[in-house]
């Protein structure tokens, strides 16, 4: 049977990977939420756990507390984040991809923003210590270090794809991503100022942000071009 090419627009209307990924990761994410919020006695138990084994070998070797705090605190800091990702946007606009950086940095915003009202929601309280080898304010779910850390990863390799970039460049970028949104994660737990929970949390909701921000760039996009050939502009 004969089935005629799809035009544009009914290509816009085909789920993309990036849209299953960030439903999938969205899924996941508020599965979590709600459980953390519930205060689930399993999930709770080895929060407590994993977390009490952490601090236990924390507090006995202060020379790797100072790497990990070195590191949360300056490298993977969210504002140092944020930073790498105006970097880009300014670029992108110098560019004339003015679009492309209104997206991202709105992306970068709603971030912040999500994570913020995400903390208040639940009011998760952060693991306390008689002994604490450093400390963090707010609330503790998510993860805003695990979260920006993902999301500005996330963006920067997205931005790093669209580019074209050669071989070694993506696969270089993509090692220091992972290592730097695994990494930070796993500083604020051997820190003892998130549960594992709040850093899975982080990292589920900021690539379900990234993946949706992707498709929708690239959906919105495809209709504008679209639009134009339809109108012969």
């Amino acid at each position: 049977m004969y089935s005629p090419p799809r035009s544009p627009t009914d290509r816009t209307r085909t789920p993309s990977p990036a849209l299953w990924t960030g439903a999938v990761c969205a899924v996941l994410g508020l599965a979590l939420l709600a459980l953390v919020a519930a205060r689930w006695s399993p999930l709770m138990n080895l929060d407590r756990r994993i977390a009490e084994a952490l601090h236990r070998r924390a507090v006995t070797e202060p020379g790797l507390v100072h790497v990990n705090r070195v590191l949360t605190d300056w490298l993977w800091d969210p504002w140092t984040m944020r930073a790498l990702i105006a970097v880009a946007v300014v670029a992108l606009w110098w560019r004339g991809a003015r679009l492309l950086a209104v997206w991202v940095a709105a992306t970068s915003l709603l971030s912040a923003a999500l994570q913020q009202g995400v903390k208040a929601a639940v009011g998760r309280e952060r693991p306390q210590w008689p002994d604490p080898v450093d400390s963090a304010h707010y609330a503790s779910f998510p993860s805003g270090h695990a979260m920006t850390a993902m999301v500005s990863c996330g963006l920067l390799l997205w931005l790093l794809h669209r580019s074209g970039a050669r071989p070694w460049m993506w696969w270089t970028a993509l090692a220091a991503a992972t290592v730097s949104v695994l990494g930070v994660g796993l500083t604020r737990l051997y820190l003892g100022v998130h549960w594992p929970s709040d850093v899975l949390g982080g990292w589920l909701l900021g690539a379900a942000l990234v993946a949706f921000a992707a498709a929708g760039f690239d959906r919105y996009t495809a209709r504008c071009r679209a639009g134009r050939s339809e109108t012969g502009v």
